[in-house]
C-alpha cells in the first residue's frame, strides 16, 4: 500500500475515525492493528520476520532493565545487535557477499560454487531494524527505561507512517507519546493535512514527473549526449529529494493527524554551504543516528587526527552499504566521506585563501561560491548512486561534458532536441519544479519565520486548491514506488 494511493488515504480515513472514537486504553490495538494491516498489503511473509524481531527486541530490553551489571547487560544487547544485524545482512546482504567472495577466489584460479538465494527482500527492513538498535542500545545505556507494555512498544516498531522509509524515530521521543492521550484537535489535524496534501505534491507532480527524463538517460546512458546526461543528473538531485522529502511530509502529516509529533526529516538541504551542512539537514534521521550509534563510540573527533579521518570513512561506506548491496553505494558513501575528509584537511588553508582574496569583503559571492560548490559535490555524487552500474556511473562522469563546446550550433541543438526523452510529463516536472523551488526560496528569504501557512487565508486556500488540481492535473498515478522503499 503505497501512501499517494487512493487505497491509503481510504486506509487512513478509517483508521482516523477508529483511532478518535475508541478510548484512550484502546488506541494502541488500533495503531498496531492498522500497522499490521498495512505492511501485510505489500509482502505479507515479511509481518513474520518484523513480529520476531519485535519480540526479541523487546525481551533484551525487559531483561537489561532488571539487570544491574554491565556485562550481563552486555550479553543481552549482543542478542539484540546480532539478532537485528544477522538477519538484515541475511535478507539483504547475503548474495552480495557470496558474489564478492566469488569473483576474489576466481581471480586466484579458484572456482567455488557459492549458490544464489532468491530470497524476498522485507520491506522497510533497513529501517525498523534501525529503530530497533537504537531502542537497544539507548536500553543498555540508561539513557531510557524499557517499554513494558508489549503492544505499545509493538506500535513503535511498527507504526505504520513510519514503517516503510522512515524518518527513524527515536525510542526516547516517541514512545511516551503513545501514553498520552490525544485529542481531536482540529488545528493540528488540518496541520497535518496539508503536510500530506504538499508530500502527495512532491512526489506525484514533481518527482514522478522527473523521473520521465531521468529514468531512460540513466538506463541507457551510452544513449545519449553529454548535455542530456548533465541534465539529467541535476534533475535526479531534485527527483531523489522531492520522493523523500515528499515521502517524509506524508509520514510526519500522517503521524501529526493521530496526535503524534516525529523529527523533521530534510532541512532545504540543497541550500547549504559545505558537505557537513547538507548532512545536517538531508535524511536527518539517518544522519543522526549514524552520529549517535557508530560515529561517536568510534571516538568521533575526539581522537587523533588521522583516527578521525577514518572514522568518517568507515561511516559513510556503512551508511552507503545502508542503502543497498550494490558497488555503486559503497562509491557513493565513500565518495562523501572522502569529501569530509579533504574539508576538514583544507580547512584552515582555505580559510586563508579567502582572506587573501578578500572574499571575507564579499559575504554574500563567498556564500554563493560555497553553496555553488556544496551543490556541484553533491550532484556528481548522486551519479553513483543512481548509476544501475559503476561502469555505467563512471561513463556518465566522464561524459558529462561532452560536446558542450558546440552547443550553440544550430544543427546540433536539433539533434539535442531530438535526443530528449520523449513525452511531456518531464516538462511538467520542471515547471513544478521552478514553483517549488521559488516557495521554498522565498520561506527562506523569510528566515523560516514565515511560511505558506501564516499568509492571509485566501491565499492559502489558493495554494492548496492549486496543488489539489496540479496533482488530478499532471501527477502521475500509476503509483511509482518511493525510491527509498527499496532500502
Amino acid at each position: 500500500m503505497r501512501f499517494h494511493s487512493v487505497t491509503f488515504l481510504i486506509f487512513f480515513a478509517v483508521v482516523g475515525v477508529l483511532f478518535f472514537i475508541l478510548p484512550q486504553r484502546f488506541r494502541w490495538v488500533v495503531l498496531l492493528v492498522s500497522s499490521y494491516l498495512f505492511y501485510l498489503s505489500g509482502k505479507p511473509e515479511s509481518l513474520l520476520l518484523l513480529a520476531v524481531l519485535t519480540l526479541i527486541n523487546y525481551y533484551a530490553a525487559i531483561q537489561m532493565g532488571r539487570k544491574a551489571a554491565k556485562k550481563e547487560r552486555g550479553r543481552l544487547l549482543l542478542l539484540s545487535l546480532f539478532s537485528n544485524l544477522g538477519l538484515l545482512v541475511a535478507f539483504k546482504y547475503f548474495n552480495f557477499f557470496g558474489q564478492t567472495l566469488k569473483i576474489v577466489f576466481e581471480q586466484g584460479g579458484v572456482f567455488p560454487d557459492i549458490p544464489i538465494f532468491h530470497i524476498f527482500l522485507p520491506v522497510g527492513i533497513s529501517f525498523y531494524t534501525f529503530k530497533n538498535l537504537s531502542y537497544s542500545i539507548d536500553v543498555y545505556r540508561g539513557h531510557i527505561e524499557p517499554e513494558r507494555h508489549l503492544g505499545v512498544f509493538a506500535v513503535y516498531v511498527a507504526f505504520f507512517p513510519q514503517l516503510l522509509a522512515g524518518p527513524i524515530e527515536r525510542a526516547r521521543r516517541l514512545l511516551p507519546q503513545f501514553h498520552k492521550p490525544t485529542d481531536l484537535d482540529d488545528r493540528r489535524i488540518i496541520r497535518g493535512l496539508r503536510l500530506i496534501l504538499w508530500g502527495l505534491f512532491q512526489k506525484m507532480v514533481v518527482a514522478d514527473n522527473l523521473a520521465a527524463f531521468v529514468d531512460p538517460v540513466y538506463n541507457d546512458p551510452a544513449h545519449y549526449p553529454g548535455v542530456i546526461l548533465l541534465a539529467a543528473t541535476l534533475l535526479f538531485a531534485f527527483q531523489i529529494y522531492y520522493d523523500f522529502s515528499g515521502y517524509s511530509d506524508i509520514a510526519i502529516g500522517a503521524a501529526r493527524v493521530l496526535g503524534y509529533e516525529t523529527m523533521e526529516n530534510f532541512n532545504q538541504p540543497y541550500f547549504s554551504g559545505s558537505i557537513t551542512e547538507f548532512w545536517r539537514r538531508w535524511h536527518i534521521s539517518l544522519s543522526t543516528w549514524f552520529r549517535d550509534y557508530l560515529y561517536i563510540p568510534l571516538g568521533g573527533n575526539r581522537v587523533s587526527i588521522p583516527r578521525t579521518y577514518l572514522n568518517l570513512l568507515i561511516v559513510f561506506i556503512l551508511c552507503g552499504f545502508w542503502h543497498g548491496a550494490n558497488w555503486t553505494f559503497l562509491f557513493w558513501g565513500g565518495l562523501h566521506g572522502f569529501y569530509l575528509v579533504v574539508s576538514n584537511a583544507t580547512e584552515r588553508a582555505r580559510g586563508r585563501i579567502v582572506q587573501e582574496i578578500g572574499l571575507t569583503r564579499t559575504p554574500r559571492i563567498h556564500r554563493f561560491l560555497k553553496w555553488g560548490i556544496t551543490f556541484s559535490l553533491v550532484c556528481f555524487a548522486w551519479i553513483f548512486f543512481r548509476a544501475n552500474r559503476l561502469s555505467e556511473a563512471f561513463f556518465i562522469t566522464t561524459h558529462l561534458f561532452a560536446g558542450v563546446e558546440n552547443l550553440f550550433r544550430m544543427d546540433l541543438l536539433r539533434m539535442l532536441w531530438a535526443s530528449l526523452p520523449a513525452g511531456a510529463e518531464w516538462i511538467f516536472g520542471v515547471v513544478a519544479l521552478g514553483l517549488a523551488e521559488a516557495s521554498r526560496f522565498a520561506v527562506r528569504r523569510k528566515r523560516y519565520g514565515e511560511t505558506l501557512f501564516n499568509v492571509p487565508a485566501p491565499l492559502r486556500w489558493a495554494a492548496y486548491y492549486g496543488m489539489m488540481i496540479g496533482i488530478l492535473l499532471f501527477g502521475q498515478f500509476e503509483s511509482k514506488p518511493f525510491i527509498y522503499f527499496q532500502f
